[in-house]
């Protein structure tokens, strides 16, 4: 090594000191990154486990760059470093981090919009070190159009955290960080560029290290040694409630259980917190003071555990994180061992455990199924687009028939792509060729297809689970890790207490879901030719319902979605189903928020899929209230636009005028005193029950409540 880089290795240990303590030592390959940066401005990618310090790596690369270009050292740019960051969660950690290395940090989004101008003010002036901002950033019109060519011009360090987000054959692409090829193009030339990730197998590695360019990449082995991985299999829901109560005192210190769905998420933390938990719920649909709430109430160790979607995944750092349990399994090794990573990074000892459910494969089949979506909905919607007038997202919803995330989604990567724009007001057609790539989306697919396959194998393997998923990320050469529940034997059992089961079994067992009523109409229906629009009038709404359940509940969603999913037969009620919905609606007479008065009569919607089911739900319920079966209504227009995955415009365009009254229904409702209940199988959009409540109110009902087996998500 030569005497300069002697010298800069110096400097860099002091800073490493400052920012991790007095006995913190660089390790071979974080030296490796540090000076392939700061002395040979090259681009590294770095792959390397949780808690290795690769925040280290790239605060000192920062401290060492801007002390050399304060100097003149060189004659290099002392520009900010500007690092890419996935969530607000991760930039919170990573700006009180550089604080403890004398690094002045700043973040821009979408939280501190009034703060951007003094911000770039301050890059400017040449007093900021570090910059982050999400990968959304990068194309907001305002940000990238006024602020990011400057700032791509006066880069002095550019870092890709989570740089497995990059590639669409990772487990958690996001289409923004394809934003990066311009950002990489504008810098100036030797600008170091750093890209780190945790989670990335040998496709990702090599497709991210193609879009940097002439990397380095420095991969190291993904063995955690503090972490002991397990797997509890048991027979229900209700049981691996029963299981984490029983249990959660017997796990070291504090920790996250994951869960797939957000009801889940819910269910679980109100559960345990009846048995006497201190648990909080943390999911993607909670306001953002809640999550920081929660986040700062188990980084303070005043709750057992946060109860956690994947949400959670990215940007959450407490080193003395003692164990994380996943109540159902993730659809990928890679994602499993990313949120894995969080436990045990300044502990000895981590417990890891799974435990999966029977239902994983068909939450895993609803989510692959919102995917990049087929060629026909995509040139819809390019057509649709105008080269000089800008269409919202809103604004192309009844044209196209995909829900607003999805199409958002499809919109960024038509963006990077070329074929569309992003501007203010919304998107704008180029004009430049664009292909569909069939045969790689297709290739993308069987990759999620194997990986699910092989979490399945993660699950029943009776071989080392850590060297399962280390091979499952190609991390060559794996040896048994002697510590997890195949190599050393489980240190937690399976037995779950009958108090436990039976608590369990009478909360998942309780039905009863609300059905929130729609009181707005869809944005852009007169673009289709139905003539509704603002608010609902509230003479012609329908008042708020009650389902049993939902088809993501741990407790009845299982049993529904034998009953309305997209394979299930039709035929008539199945007692225990009609008894449930008997106590949701003894529930709604005589809870917290009753009905506002009794109903006086039932009418059935009509179904074309489940004539049976519908039909017979109403007769049950006629029978039990002691109510007039008022008859059904019918179904006239056709099937298939505006299907259950669609948008809302498209469901209210094909609903429209779909259903009529007979005459005899019709001459039922008039004169009524009272509430009539409309009564179906699945509410998914919604539309449905509001389209027909509408019809029953104009035709001189007075109010209606829906009533449904489930409620679909």
């Amino acid at each position: 090594m030569s005497q300069d880089r002697v010298a800069v290795r110096e400097r860099a240990e002091a800073v490493l000191r400052r920012l991790a303590g007095e006995h913190a030592r660089l390790r071979e390959d974080q030296w490796r990154a540090i000076e392939a940066l700061v002395v040979d401005r090259r681009r590294v990618l770095c792959v390397q486990r949780t808690g290795w310090g690769k925040s280290a790596v790239y605060f000192v690369a920062t401290a060492l760059l801007r002390q050399a270009g304060a100097a003149g050292v060189g004659g290099e740019a002392a520009g900010p470093t500007v690092i890419v960051s996935p969530l607000l969660a991760l930039m919170r950690n990573q700006v009180g981090s550089a604080a403890r290395a004398g690094i002045r940090a700043h973040t821009i989004n979408s939280a501190n919009l009034d703060e951007w101008d003094e911000i770039t003010a301050e890059i400017h002036a040449g007093t900021v070190d570090v910059l982050l901002i999400s990968p959304e950033r990068l194309n907001n019109p305002d940000f990238r159009d006024g602020v990011l060519p400057k700032l791509a011009a006066t880069t002095g360090l550019l870092v890709v955290d989570e740089a497995h987000c990059v590639s669409d054959w990772g487990h958690d692409f996001r289409p923004d960080y394809r934003r990066l090829r311009t950002f990489l193009g504008n810098l100036p030339e030797r600008t170091p560029v750093l890209a780190t990730t945790a989670t990335a197998n040998a496709r990702v590695t090599e497709d991210v290290a193609e879009q940097l360019g002439d990397a380095l990449v420095l991969r190291g082995t993904l063995d955690r040694e503090s972490l002991r991985l397990g797997v509890v299999d048991l027979p229900s829901p209700a049981h691996r409630l029963a299981w984490l109560a029983d249990h959660l005192d017997g796990l070291p210190g504090s920790g996250i259980i994951y869960t797939l769905t957000v009801a889940a998420a819910g269910e679980t933390a109100e559960f345990l917190r009846a048995r006497g938990w201190q648990v909080a719920a943390y999911t993607g649909q909670a306001d953002d003071a809640d999550r920081r709430a929660a986040e700062q109430d188990l980084l303070d160790n005043k709750i057992k555990a946060l109860v956690a979607t994947s949400a959670l995944g990215m940007g959450f750092d407490k080193p003395d994180l003692g164990f994380v349990v996943h109540l159902g399994a993730p659809p990928s090794p890679i994602a499993y061992y990313q949120q894995v990573g969080r436990a045990g990074r300044a502990v000895e000892h981590a417990e890891v455990l799974l435990l999966p459910g029977a239902e994983d494969a068909a939450i895993w089949r609803y989510f692959a199924s919102l995917a990049f979506p087929p060629e026909q909905q995509v040139r819809a919607v390019l057509a649709a687009l105008h080269p000089d007038r800008p269409s919202s997202t809103q604004g192309l919803e009844p044209i196209v028939d995909l829900r607003r995330a999805r199409l958002e989604l499809m919109l960024k990567v038509l963006d990077v792509d070329g074929a569309v724009r992003r501007v203010r007001g919304g998107w704008l057609a180029t004009g430049e060729p664009w292909v569909y790539d069939e045969p790689r989306l297709r290739r993308v697919a069987q990759a999620r297809a194997a990986e699910q396959q092989a979490m399945l194998g993660y699950a029943s393997t009776t071989g080392c689970r850590m060297r399962y998923l280390r091979e499952c990320l190609d991390d060559g050469g794996a040896a048994d890790c002697a510590r997890c529940d195949n190599c050393a034997g489980p240190v937690v059992g399976a037995e779950v207490s009958d108090t436990a089961l039976t608590a369990a079994q009478t909360f998942l067992g309780r039905p009863g879901v609300a059905i929130a009523p729609k009181k707005l109409w869809p944005t852009g229906l007169d673009a289709v030719g139905v003539p509704l629009k603002g608010r609902i009038p509230p003479t012609e709404q329908a008042l708020p319902g009650r389902a049993v359940g939902r088809l993501s509940d741990l407790g009845w969603g299982g049993r529904l979605r034998g009953l309305v999913g997209p394979d299930a037969a039709d035929g008539a009620v199945p007692d225990d189903v009609a008894a449930a919905v008997v106590e949701v609606l003894k529930a709604w007479a005589h809870g917290d928020d009753p009905w506002p008065r009794r109903p006086v009569g039932v009418v059935a919607v009509g179904s074309r899929t489940r004539p049976a089911l519908v039909g017979s739900l109403a007769e049950r319920i006629a029978t039990v209230g002691r109510l007039p079966l008022l008859g059904r209504v019918a179904r006239t227009g056709p099937s298939g636009a505006g299907g259950p995955r669609g948008n809302s415009a498209q469901r209210v365009r094909a609903l429209h005028d779909a259903f009529a009254l007979p005459d005899e229904l019709a001459d039922a409702l008039v004169g009524l005193d009272g509430p009539v209940l409309l009564v179906d199988d699945l509410v998914d959009s919604g539309w449905t029950m509001t389209m027909v409540a509408r019809l029953l109110r104009r035709a001189g009902a007075p109010e209606v409540l829906p009533l449904a087996l489930a409620i679909a998500g």
